[in-house]
């Protein structure tokens, strides 16, 4: 290494005042042991990975994000408010015998709620169904 090329290296550290070199220095020897260990190339690794998510989020990407989140907290609102509002309802009541229930099937909306009940577990268990693969 030639004397300028010395000098020139050392000028950014003597153009930085003594609090900002004795942070730098700390944070060089908190590093050390990631740089030793060629665990900070990790680091850089996820930055770089991070940094290609940033660029493939395009406006259709995140305005699909954006819908599948509003989707997701109205099915979540839509569900928490009818086992509020069921919650109440059954505090109040009389448990019903079977027959009662019978009655209380006659509503469309309880049987839309029953075939719905019924339907997603039917899917659900499409789904687990062990096709015979072992």
């Amino acid at each position: 290494m030639t004397e300028k090329t010395t000098v020139e290296a050392a000028t950014p550290l003597a153009a930085m005042d003594e609090a900002t070199q004795r942070g730098l220095m700390e944070l060089l020897e908190k590093m050390a042991p990631l740089l030793q260990g060629r665990r900070f190339h990790n680091l850089v690794d996820l930055a770089s990975l991070a940094s290609d998510g940033v660029d493939m989020f395009d406006d259709a990407m995140v305005q699909k994000l954006m819908k599948a989140y509003e989707e997701g907290v109205g099915a979540a609102w839509s569900m928490s408010n009818a086992a509020r509002f069921a919650a109440n309802q059954t505090a109040t009541a009389q448990v019903p015998s079977l027959l009662g229930l019978l009655r209380v099937a006659r509503n469309e909306d309880v049987r839309r709620g029953l075939y719905f009940g019924l339907t997603f577990l039917s899917v659900l268990g499409r789904q687990m169904k062990d096709d015979g693969v072992e």
